[in-house]
């Protein structure tokens, strides 16, 4: 690997895996929008032509749609794999 295709690897942010429940979507992204009223960074570029939206709420639902955000489904109590000591 070249260093140019170190720094593109780099630039370009592994896609999340798609969120097909529409619950899971609302979830996700009202914790990323929570984030963003905190100060995190957004992850969204102009760079496609895209107008960005102005709305902090609406710019999460579509860093999640876009697959830019990573999350973690936490494990049920009970089920294998988990203690329920």
């Amino acid at each position: 690997m070249t260093t140019r295709e170190a720094e593109n690897a780099a630039a370009e942010p592994e896609l999340a895996a798609a969120i097909t429940s529409r619950f899971l979507f609302v979830d996700v992204a009202a914790q990323r929008a929570i984030q963003l009223r905190r100060g995190a960074r957004l992850r969204l570029t102009a760079a496609d032509g895209r107008h960005l939206p102005h709305k902090l709420e609406r710019a999460a639902m579509e860093e999640v749609r876009l697959q830019l955000i990573q999350y973690k489904i936490p494990a049920l109590p009970g089920s294998p794999g988990t203690s329920d000591d």
